[in-house]
């Protein structure tokens, strides 16, 4: 579905674009599959901010968060004015884990350690 206008999220919901499925590649080169399914392929992603509703104070537009294992909606194609067509999601805003202001490094993945706390590692 793809739909034209203006997208303004309510209430303190959060919508995110930039979002990264399949395989992905490491700053050294390193492919990592997605595995999407398999309990050793469930980990957080990456989103970044592209829309948030009026009483949302946590994030603003164009910060990058961390979201919790499938606590997104499926992809919505969004098209301009200018014809540029970005997929777009609802967040489930209790599943935001972490914010940033720039861009996630590639070399960082996020993986779930004991007691699911969430552990930062290096992949390179």
């Amino acid at each position: 579905m793809k739909i034209k206008g203006t997208v303004r999220p309510l209430r303190d919901k959060v919508l995110i674009s930039d979002m990264q499925f399949g395989i992905e590649k490491t700053a050294s080169g390193i492919f990592l599959p997605s595995d999407d399914g398999k309990s050793s392929g469930i980990h957080p992603r990456w989103g970044k901010v592209w829309a948030v509703g009026p009483e949302q104070e946590d994030v603003k537009i164009g910060d990058w968060i961390l979201i919790e294992h499938g606590r997104w909606s499926r992809g919505t194609q969004y098209e301009s004015d200018g014809g540029e067509v970005t997929e777009i999601r609802l967040v489930d805003n209790k599943s935001i884990l972490a914010i940033s202001d720039q861009a996630p490094n590639d070399a960082l993945r996020v993986v779930t350690g004991p007691l699911n706390l969430h552990v930062p590692t290096e992949t390179s």
